[in-house]
């Protein structure tokens, strides 16, 4: 072989050596690790107090540290600090201290997410409804992606996480509802707010990932074959709270089932919300599941029965409490707490279902008191999910949120253990 020839082999295969290095490092999957700064206000460790300097246990196994929440201002469009006491650095700065951990944890991306559940000030009736006016005008637009833009770059923030608020779609029984009569519109523009974000974006090397939101339907709001074509750095799907006693008090169902137990709604499990995205082209890669870090608990009646096999009879939220402001919502910790209560006549039952995920009750008593059915995320459920996530060749788990995952190592020897589930088996 002469000497050209050889050089060219030898080129070619150091490109084919690098081509190969760099598909293997783009394909490495995600933890999206969601933070809600709001838990660093709590009294202490025991009312749910969890810092940013708590969580390194767990950050170690995130590729991403999504702080939340951010909203936007109602009259302006601009992206707003939801508490700037906490956030900003006129206050305790905390959005600092959140970038700040990337010094500490090499690799580590760090977001800032707007929108979820946390952006409704009291005196507005729906929250969704400006995340619409928003869309409709590209004056409002151009606010809202400059100021974003600044604040990002401010801060040293890698990215955003649009967890878009659209109408929620209704409780079962109530599927004929419009829920936007100008859905068609909304989604045009959404796609056109997308875009424009990747331009504003791309000088400064920002990057950009979308957070689908429990009950928002993508048929309805999300041209998924355009969002195909556009740069996004994830989907993020909640595929979780499909079933909550707000929502569903005279039903109590799993939490977040990977797979669509039988005689259900379709849709509401994981395996059906990848499938939406994944028959419209979105790449598999692209894709990443969401998992809860908490429990859902109803109130059990005497008409529940004694079997406890979901979907239950039920009455509304359970009437234990927990810290959380929210009736029925337990985080890890607690649940493993919940698990360990009951007497020898009336103890709580436990049952896993790897298809389906865990779930524990006690029946109520004489006086139709002290029964609750409990779903909920532990570390063995969240380990089948990663490994579905793998052999599916999905992009990875997003984990919401550490602040409800056992901070405190009352599941077992280690803090965190549903994030290093997670993490462990995404990482072998």
């Amino acid at each position: 072989m002469g000497g050209i020839a050889r050089n060219y082999v030898v080129i070619g295969l150091a490109v084919l050596f690098f081509c190969t290095l760099f598909t293997s490092a783009t394909n490495v999957p995600k933890v999206l690790c969601y933070y809600d700064g709001e838990a660093s206000l709590k009294s202490d460790a025991l009312a749910g107090k969890v810092t940013l300097s708590d969580v390194g246990p767990a950050l170690a196994y995130c590729t991403h540290l999504v702080y939340g929440y951010v909203g936007i201002d109602a009259t302006t469009y601009r992206l707003k600090a939801l508490n700037e006491a906490l956030d900003l650095d006129s206050g305790k700065g905390q959005f600092r201290v959140a970038t700040g951990l990337k010094y500490r944890f090499p690799g580590l991306k760090v977001f800032l997410s707007v929108g979820a559940y946390y952006d409704l000030a009291a005196q507005e009736n729906s929250a969704s409804a400006k995340y619409l006016t928003l869309l409709e005008s590209s004056e409002s637009r151009a606010a809202f992606i400059d100021s974003t833009r600044k604040l990002l770059k401010e801060y040293g923030f890698d990215g955003l996480d649009l967890a878009w608020q659209f109408p929620q779609s209704k409780p079962k029984g109530n599927a004929d509802t419009v829920l936007d009569s100008k859905a068609t519109e909304h989604r045009e523009q959404f796609i056109t707010l997308v875009r424009d974000l990747l331009t504003a974006f791309d000088h400064d090397k920002l990057e950009l990932g979308y957070t689908q939101l429990p009950h928002v339907n993508e048929t309805v709001f999300l041209d998924i074959p355009k969002l195909n074509n556009l740069h996004l750095q994830y989907i993020s799907i909640n595929a979780f709270d499909q079933q909550i006693p707000q929502r569903n008090p005279n039903e109590a169902d799993y939490l977040a089932p990977l797979y669509e137990p039988q005689g259900r709604v379709p849709g509401k499990n994981i395996e059906a919300s990848v499938y939406a995205w994944t028959k419209q082209g979105t790449a598999p890669t692209k894709i990443v599941v969401g998992i809860p870090t908490y429990g859902r608990g109803w109130k059990l009646v005497k008409e529940s029965g004694t079997a406890g096999v979901p979907p239950v009879r039920a009455d509304g939220p359970s009437p234990i409490k927990s810290y959380s402001t929210y009736a029925g919502y337990y985080s890890y910790g607690e649940v493993c707490s919940l698990l360990a209560t009951g007497t020898s006549t009336n103890p709580m039952h436990k049952v896993h279902d790897p298809r389906f995920g865990p779930y524990a009750f006690r029946v109520a008593d004489g006086k139709e008191e002290n029964g609750i059915w409990l779903t909920y995320e532990d570390a063995e459920s969240a380990t089948n999910k990663a490994r579905y996530v793998k052999e599916a060749g999905l992009g990875g788990i997003a984990v919401n949120d550490l602040a409800d995952d056992d901070y405190m190592g009352r599941c077992s020897i280690e803090t965190f253990s549903i994030t290093l589930a997670v993490g462990r088996t995404l990482s072998n």
